[in-house]
């Protein structure tokens, strides 16, 4: 027999929750396979199997927490589906040649037998994590689960009906410990409201971001920049753009090379506090805010201020993507020197963007209208954009950082200062 075990992730990652078997005990594995999805705090990765042979148990179930180095399912190197039937033969004989016998240890053998068939059976129910784990805690069997969905997957409510059945009485002292999750109000509003725990990623940015709040002193100024320019320059560029390097002309290579261009004026914006001491970064590695269905991801792009505009476009088109696919891997986000948040994509026109721990600071870009606005002695209709900048007012004083803005407003109102960045 060999174990499959959690392997190391990352430096910053010691634990992750299963979030799929891709292989179910009996089913055959080969060396190299995937076995498992493992939601970590920031991708999901898939574990491998290092032998071959026949998967014959799961050691954590779908919805756990499990730690690196920890053993999850044993493979049988030198087993098949069919050894199982195989193995009870010999006890069926042993059976018949000795009933008495048979008959006194039938109560200490058979139950383990039931549970190991009924820990199999429910395996192959399709059911959310929660649900599963609900089930446990009420000791409700999956497989004799009523289902609503019409893909017939077993989800919390399923359960929650489940344990109302005739046998609830039964299973009341298990039902101790749901209470703290506050089961009553989805039996009393069964439908209209849904319980779904939180993914682990979406419990560690709510943990991550009530952290910067609380241990940054965290500062947000304005300003707004006219687009004017920047517009007339990709109209008139885009077409040959997409034919040279096959990838659209869009905003955020300009605002990528103007971060830059202030961040070199203002350097201390690409730093992070370690302790009481300062780590001034000389590399520009800025991270891009992806929203995705399991929440905010920030892959970075590496060595931005050495890339054209047409590679930062290629690279931020190449990371969405991968992102929205979930195949983000760790590379992907890990040391970023300062952050771009775009809410203009969904329609905010204001917003006060909190820091992406450590850096110390974040451009927040909105959504743009057309406004009035006074040039020289005339009102005209400019495309208008709000900028925000948070930072982390302990290394981060305000003049610098509004010097900051007013940098990045000057070069975007004047794009041919970009070229002059490198």
């Amino acid at each position: 027999m060999a174990e499959v075990k959690v392997p190391e992730l990352a430096e910053s990652i010691s634990e992750g929750s299963i979030a799929q078997w891709l292989k179910q005990p009996g089913d055959h594995v080969e060396k190299g396979e995937y076995v498992l999805e493992l939601e970590t705090d920031k991708v999901n990765v898939e574990i491998i199997s290092d032998y071959t042979g026949t998967l014959s148990e799961h050691l954590a179930e779908e919805g756990d927490t499990v730690q690196v180095g920890q053993a999850i399912a044993i493979v049988d190197e030198n087993g098949s589906a069919a050894a199982a039937p195989k193995e009870e033969a010999p006890k069926v004989e042993e059976a018949k040649a000795e009933p008495a016998k048979a008959e006194q240890a039938a109560p200490a053998q058979e139950a383990p037998k039931a549970e190991a068939k009924e820990a199999s059976s429910t395996q192959q129910v399709i059911a959310s994590p929660a649900a599963r784990k609900l089930a446990r805690e009420k000791g409700i069997d999956l497989t004799q689960v009523p289902v609503a969905d019409p893909l017939g997957r077993v989800r919390v409510q399923d359960v929650e009906a489940a344990s109302n059945a005739p046998a609830a009485p039964a299973a009341a002292p298990k039902q101790a410990p749901a209470a703290k999750k506050a089961a009553a109000p989805v039996e009393v509003n069964d439908n209209r409201i849904e319980v779904v725990k939180m993914t682990r990623r979406r419990q560690t940015i709510a943990k991550r971001l009530v952290q910067v709040q609380s241990e940054a002193a965290m500062l947000t100024t304005f300003n707004e920049v006219d687009l004017s320019a920047v517009m007339e320059l990709r109209s008139r560029h885009k077409d040959s753009f997409v034919k040279t390097n096959d990838v659209k002309l869009g905003f955020m290579s300009f605002f990528t090379k103007a971060v830059i261009g202030a961040l070199k004026k203002y350097p201390l914006l690409n730093a992070e506090i370690q302790g009481d001491h300062i780590l001034k970064k000389n590399f520009y590695d800025i991270g891009v805010a992806v929203s995705t269905d399991e929440g905010l991801v920030v892959p970075v792009v590496r060595d931005a201020d050495r890339k054209s505009f047409a590679e930062i476009e290629k690279n931020i088109s190449d990371l969405a993507v991968k992102a929205r696919n979930n195949k983000l891997g760790l590379s992907d986000l890990s040391g970023g020197t300062f952050t771009i948040t775009n809410g203009g994509t969904f329609g905010s026109l204001l917003s006060t963007p909190i820091l992406n721990a450590p850096q110390v600071g974040i451009l927040g870009m909105h959504t743009i209208k057309t406004r009035p606005i006074a040039v020289g002695d005339q009102i005209e209709n400019r495309p208008m954009m709000y900028l925000a900048l948070s930072y982390d007012h302990r290394i981060v004083d305000g003049k610098e950082a509004v010097g900051f803005l007013v940098a990045i407003k000057d070069m975007l109102e004047d794009p041919e200062q970009l070229l002059l960045q490198g």
